[in-house]
């Protein structure tokens, strides 16, 4: 076993695809990523590696015939080191996640059974594409939900009511309500008020979790023809559907708090205030528009080229490279969603991972 035939199976150069997914997923209940952010990143890669492995392992007979080449086939990896260290990841990736709290744990959980079961059994069915799909949306939403969550335990402690005895004489002294309320907080138990904040959270990021899942629909539908080949049908509608992705994208986004979604009346009250008012546009506030038109222009060009190739041409090398096309514009369409929720900086971070990954992409294939 070698470090490259390790890099080989764990598909590193497609790494720098996951961290955008738990960034997009701050920026969408309009927080700013902190620790649980980080705890997410950290638990999605190792998330994301153990499926990487996991999937080697379970299509090793497939691959001998196929990809002959590929790590375990080819005798450079042993098939059950490759599926410990699936069992290892995915261990490690829920232990980050359950750092970042309950809410965060149990989108960790869904994300690796989904993993496991695209694996295992649903890769060959007509229910794989909807698995990656649904395993990507969830890797938003685990950013979404873990970012911010321990200023919700902070909040959950302070909230907490005192004891009877601070307005009625007898009772619980005033610091022991206190204690109870912190001991409560640190243990993650939930709350009326922070399971209302995570729901909120996660109403918020559902559209660009949406927008993420559907991208890998597509590009899963068409990897499923890079062995043989041959479809012109898959290219052409993951062709259509990055076009109305990129569309999607562009479009403008309602006001929206940190916990979710501005009510309606809120929204009415702005519209109505925008058209009694209208402002001018400042270089200020047509700067992340312009950066957003950038951003989606990049992931279009960047999935939209090898797709047309691909149909053109449905030959196994043109499909395998669609789909890492496809693969590589996630970081542009991450990058999007983070600059259409309002989070210029960490679309520029995000973007800012493209070239790490098309360089080491030259070396270790992502697909």
């Amino acid at each position: 076993m070698t470090v490259r035939a390790w890099a080989e199976l764990l598909r590193v150069s497609a790494l720098f695809t996951v961290p955008g997914d738990a960034l997009a997923g701050a920026a969408a209940t309009g927080r700013r990523p902190d620790r649980g952010t980080a705890l997410a990143v950290g638990a999605s890669l190792c998330l994301y590696e153990a499926g990487m492995a996991l999937n080697d392992w379970a299509d090793r007979d497939e691959d001998a015939v196929d990809r002959p080449h590929r790590p375990i086939p080819s005798g450079r990896i042993a098939p059950g080191a490759a599926l410990a260290a699936a069992g290892a990841l995915t261990a490690a990736g829920l232990g980050l996640a359950a750092r970042a709290g309950r809410p965060a744990l149990a989108v960790a959980t869904g994300l690796a059974a989904t993993v496991w079961a695209y694996d295992l059994r649903l890769k060959h069915t007509p229910a794989g594409p909807a698995a990656m799909a649904a395993a990507r949306g969830l890797d938003l939403l685990l950013g979404a939900t873990a970012t911010g969550a321990a200023k919700t335990t902070t909040r959950r402690g302070s909230d907490t009511p005192p004891g009877p005895g601070v307005a009625s004489g007898p009772g619980p002294s005033p610091g022991a309500g206190a204690g109870a309320g912190a001991a409560s907080a640190s243990a993650g138990g939930p709350g009326p008020g922070a399971a209302e904040a995570v729901r909120g959270r996660v109403r918020g990021a559902l559209p660009a979790a949406g927008l993420l899942g559907a991208h890998t629909y597509a590009v899963t539908a068409v990897s499923r023809h890079e062995a043989q080949g041959g479809s012109t049908t898959a290219p052409l509608a993951a062709l259509a559907a990055v076009t109305a992705l990129g569309a999607a994208t562009l479009r403008e986004r309602c006001g929206r708090g940190p916990e979710g979604p501005a009510p309606a009346a809120e929204r009415g009250r702005a519209a109505e205030a925008l058209r009694s008012h209208p402002t001018r546009a400042t270089p200020a506030s047509t700067t992340p528009r312009l950066l957003l038109t950038a951003l989606t222009g990049t992931y279009f060009r960047t999935a939209a080229g090898p797709l047309v190739h691909a149909a053109l041409n449905p030959s196994p090398p043109l499909t395998q490279r669609a789909v890492g096309g496809g693969i590589r514009a996630m970081i542009p369409l991450q990058a999007a969603l983070a600059t259409r929720a309002g989070a210029a900086g960490s679309g520029l971070a995000v973007m800012a991972l493209a070239p790490l990954a098309r360089t080491l992409a030259r070396k270790v294939s992502p697909t």
